[in-house]
């Protein structure tokens, strides 16, 4: 078993909650005395279930602000437990924090962990006809400083505000039969999971497909803060199981906040992978000043979802509902419980969930939905700490704000076939993706050798938003290459620092960053040195 195996089995086992644990003891003081005796503690606890060690009976025994007379308080032994669980975990945040920032000193905040090896790339071409590379306007000459290291190349690219792309959209796009579905990117620790669909055509057919964040806000005029995440859409040709998809078509015009792409498919299947940079959706360190409530006793003593806990869900529900329907089936409850708890609910569960919540037609409604999560905290005697789990895992932090996730929707058109659009899986594609983006920047990059080592090339692509480069290494040994963004200008890099490094294994290539403008409506300026180190 490996670390991340033993995370992934971690994850899964939900924390004690206090309101349990003192359940757990009142059952062994049906006087409710408040106390159990030294003597009875000892008993109990050497015998039963998983049993503890007289060394360890005799450590909680000897706790002084607990334990009196022979008698072992546990309402003050359970604040003292938590306590000490939460200061535990603030210690190893803390300690795991100066671990990560050590890392990203040398690394940056991205490593990359799945180079692809050269094949030729610039050989492959992609459906949209355009195989010539894309020339930086301008490069700076060799710095002073170079002849520190093995080999250097830079570029300077003036890009300027935002403009319309010129539009794709057909005339007629109304009358093209459609398909549509939502998703979600959530962000983790090492890196961005998002879902993938199977899009069917039962003949050739010009296609028009776009992404784009959905706007969940439901105040009028108000746009939710994810609106400004970038999105793309890779279109793979299944291999027929012999080694990776085929990369067929990506978006890359922009028009307003969504991203197309126009062009003929074939009959047949092929798969749909979202994508985003992670320039704009990234871990947000703001501290938290005050957390929300999420729910309340009414003056019946009833417990009660508060106002923005059930906003918060009703968004929660509107990421899950992907086909836009407003109820929620089976398999689209399912990803919100792989997402949030793991598991899956099986066909047995599903039919307890509609005996005892709101359905229509064999489908969860939105009143269900919040009924469902009202019954947990009822379950758990008003305590948060589960409610905060599905929070979290779906990208909320605790002011209840969505920030680590971001909801999208894709639509695909198809003039002579009705094309069939469904999600297949949630799960992370970061070594796929590495592949499609190091094929599509080195077919339509500008390639510069670094100046004192040509085994070393930089290729550079920009669209109308973005800019890529990757880094080739032809080397047959690992290279460890600095890159450097100082004197770049209202510009983000995916790597969440301005200098890092970047490790690249023999023959193959590897991400080096992408980079956007701050704010699109004014000039930025890219300007990245890329050095070998020695």
């Amino acid at each position: 078993m490996n670390f991340d195996d033993f995370c992934a089995i971690v994850k899964k086992e939900k924390p004690a909650a206090k309101a349990e644990l003192l359940k757990a003891f009142r059952k062994l003081d049906p006087a409710n005395k408040g106390y159990i005796l030294h003597d009875d503690f000892t008993r109990i606890f050497t015998t039963r279930g998983e049993k503890m060690s007289a060394e360890e009976v005799s450590a909680v025994l000897r706790l002084a602000d607990v334990n009196s007379g022979g008698r072992l308080d546990y309402n003050k032994f359970c604040n003292k437990f938590f306590s000490t669980c939460d200061q535990c975990a603030k210690d190893a945040a803390e300690k795991l924090e100066t671990n990560i920032r050590a890392k990203r000193q040398q690394f940056g905040s991205q490593i990359e962990t799945s180079p692809e090896r050269s094949t030729s790339p610039r050989n492959q071409r992609f459906n949209d006809g355009d195989t010539t590379p894309r020339k930086v306007e301008s490069k700076s000459p060799r710095p002073s400083s170079a002849r520190n290291y093995k080999g250097t190349a830079s570029a300077v690219i003036s890009m300027g505000p935002l403009k319309v792309s010129r539009h794709m959209e057909p005339s007629d796009l109304q009358d093209w039969p459609c398909a549509r579905s939502r998703g979600c990117f959530f962000l983790e620790e090492n890196g961005i999971l998002s879902h993938h669909y199977r899009l069917q055509l039962t003949q050739k057919s010009t296609v028009y497909l776009t992404i784009k964040p959905l706007n969940l806000s439901r105040a009028e005029g108000k746009s939710s803060p994810w609106m400004c995440v970038d999105t793309a859409l890779y279109v793979l040709k299944d291999s027929d199981g012999r080694g990776d998809p085929q990369v067929v078509s990506f978006t890359e015009l922009r028009h307003k906040e969504s991203y197309v792409w126009k062009g003929e498919l074939g009959a047949g299947s092929y798969t749909l992978l979202p994508f985003t940079t992670g320039c704009r959706l990234r871990k947000n360190k703001k501290p938290i000043t005050k957390e929300a409530r999420l729910v309340y006793r009414d003056v019946s003593e009833d417990l009660q979802l508060t106002p923005d806990f059930r906003s918060a869900l009703s968004d929660v529900f509107d990421m899950v509902d992907l086909d836009g329907s407003g109820f929620l089936s089976l398999e689209e409850y399912n990803f919100f419980e792989l997402r949030s708890s793991g598991e899956k609910c099986d066909d047995d569960a599903w039919e307890v969930c509609k005996e005892n919540f709101e359905t229509k037609k064999n489908e969860l409604t939105r009143k269900g939905f919040l009924d469902l999560n009202l019954m947990e905290a009822n379950d758990r005697e008003g305590d948060p700490s589960d409610l905060w789990v599905t929070l979290q895992s779906m990208g909320y932090n605790k002011a209840l704000e969505m920030t680590e996730a971001c909801p999208f929707v894709i639509d695909v058109y198809a003039e002579k076939s009705k094309p069939k659009l469904k999600a297949v899986s949630l799960e992370s594609s970061s070594r796929l993706l590495q592949k499609l983006l190091c094929r599509s920047v080195l077919l339509k990059g500008d390639a510069k050798p670094m100046d004192g080592c040509e085994q070393v090339v930089v290729y550079t692509y920009k669209n109308d938003t973005r800019i890529t480069s990757v880094i080739e290494n032809k080397f047959d040994k690992k290279i460890v290459v600095q890159v450097n963004n100082d004197q770049s200008k209202n510009s983000v890099s995916s790597r969440g620092m301005s200098v890092f490094a970047v490790e690249v294994p023999g023959k193959s290539t590897s991400v080096s960053q992408h980079v956007m403008a701050v704010n699109e409506k004014l000039e930025w300026l890219y300007h990245c040195v890329h050095n070998v180190l020695p």
